[in-house]
């Protein structure tokens, strides 16, 4: 098709898709370029405004590497994930609920045993965390995976430093026979995402902070039930309420508690303070 102008051309985009064999991919696409288009028409995209664009996304590829997922920073920011999250994800009331995955996971955390030191040396003030995983029906979960990371006190991940040579802050157990599981590790604190690159940029330009509330990651996966990636926020954080990644879910909001000093819950006498966090988790039934 030749001589298409402002009106004609998105139905000629959509033309050459006709013979796709992926059903999927082609509803997909075909309702992206409709938005696209449409998108561009709405707010008269100039050619310079285009060329921005273009740039923005090369040097969002540019920075991304094994340590650094600039593209899942950038899904977060602008709602995406957060979106995706909870449209795949929803349960029946009572179940606890699902929030974003973030770009700081890792495949091969350490694995622990309850009551193991999962901060491995990380930098942060001493936390016993503990409670029960269970399923909807209050059965408890025995053997469930549960695989925990977060920031240390700097607001830094173990894989944002550059010398890294060992994992931190992070790690593998299993609930006991019980449902329960307990672990140490240091006080959860505020940070702000990666904001050196190009999201960055786009933040300070919106007038948006980079700011996260503090929180503990946690991803649960146990046999006959859903996977659960989620997050335990800290109450009283001053970011709750303006996530940079649109996460909070009140229900996921719990009270660490400080202790200026005393026996911890794992027999551990501290002179100085020391906190405790309990939280239960509960599943969903898979189909």
């Amino acid at each position: 098709m030749r001589n298409l102008d402002e009106n004609t051309i998105t139905d000629a985009v959509l033309a050459r898709h006709a013979q796709a064999t992926d059903e999927r991919l082609k509803d997909i696409v075909t309702s992206l370029v409709k938005h696209l288009h449409a998108f561009a028409r709405e707010v008269n995209l100039t050619e310079r405004e285009w060329e921005a664009g273009i740039r923005f996304l090369t040097e969002v590829g540019h920075i991304t590497d094994e340590r650094r997922q600039e593209f899942i920073l950038l899904s977060d920011t602008l709602g995406l994930s957060m979106l995706v999250t909870a449209m795949a994800h929803r349960k029946p009331e009572g179940c606890t609920e699902a929030t974003v995955f973030g770009p700081f996971f890792v495949d091969d955390a350490p694995a622990y045993h309850n009551g193991d030191d999962v901060a491995n040396g990380a930098r942060g003030e001493p936390c016993f965390v503990s409670g029960v995983v269970r399923g909807p029906h209050g059965e408890p979960v025995s053997g469930a995976r549960i695989e925990v990371w977060q920031a240390d006190a700097a607001g830094f991940y173990d894989v944002q430093y550059s010398d890294a040579d060992t994992h931190r802050a992070r790690g593998v157990l299993h609930s006991l026979p019980d449902g329960r599981y307990h672990f140490r590790s240091i006080v959860a604190e505020p940070y702000p995402i990666p904001h050196d690159g190009p999201v960055g940029r786009m933040l300070n330009a919106l007038g948006r902070h980079p700011w996260r509330p503090a929180h503990l990651h946690f991803m649960i996966t146990a046999p006959g039930y859903e996977r659960l990636v989620t997050h335990v926020f800290r109450e009283g954080d001053r970011y709750l309420d303006s996530d940079a990644v649109f996460g909070v879910r009140s229900s996921l909001i719990a009270p660490w508690r400080r202790h200026e000093r005393g026996t911890a819950p794992d027999g551990t006498v501290f002179t100085t303070p020391f906190s405790t966090l309990e939280f239960d988790f509960v599943l969903n039934r898979s189909s």
